[in-house]
């Protein structure tokens, strides 16, 4: 894994976090504040990609150094539902995609 540069990148978006309560604290512009989570939100997600592509290459080879088809299942599986919405992830903004809307 490549430890130094994700802690690195870690700093930054605590710095971004910080900066982030500071703003909200002092009541700044709301598209100022949504722009900075957004900002923050995507790069933690590519903190979480970098670490799941470690994991991956960690995870996906059995005992005897082969490549295991199950095994590669499972991590796909498990990346897939980490990175993907569901219809319960406040990130759909309230609104369910499997729920037809009224008009």
């Amino acid at each position: 894994m490549r430890t130094e540069e994700i802690t690195n990148r870690l700093k930054r978006i605590e710095g971004q976090v910080r900066g982030l309560q500071r703003m909200v604290a002092e009541q700044r512009d709301c598209e100022a504040i949504l722009t900075q989570l957004m900002a923050a939100r995507a790069a933690l997600d590519r903190v979480g990609l970098m670490v799941t592509d470690s994991f991956v290459q960690q995870c996906i080879v059995d005992d005897e150094g082969e490549l295991s088809r199950e095994r590669v299942r499972r991590v796909l599986d498990l990346v897939f539902s980490r990175f993907s919405l569901t219809s319960g992830d406040e990130s759909n903004f309230g609104v369910d995609p499997d729920k037809p809307t009224e008009e």
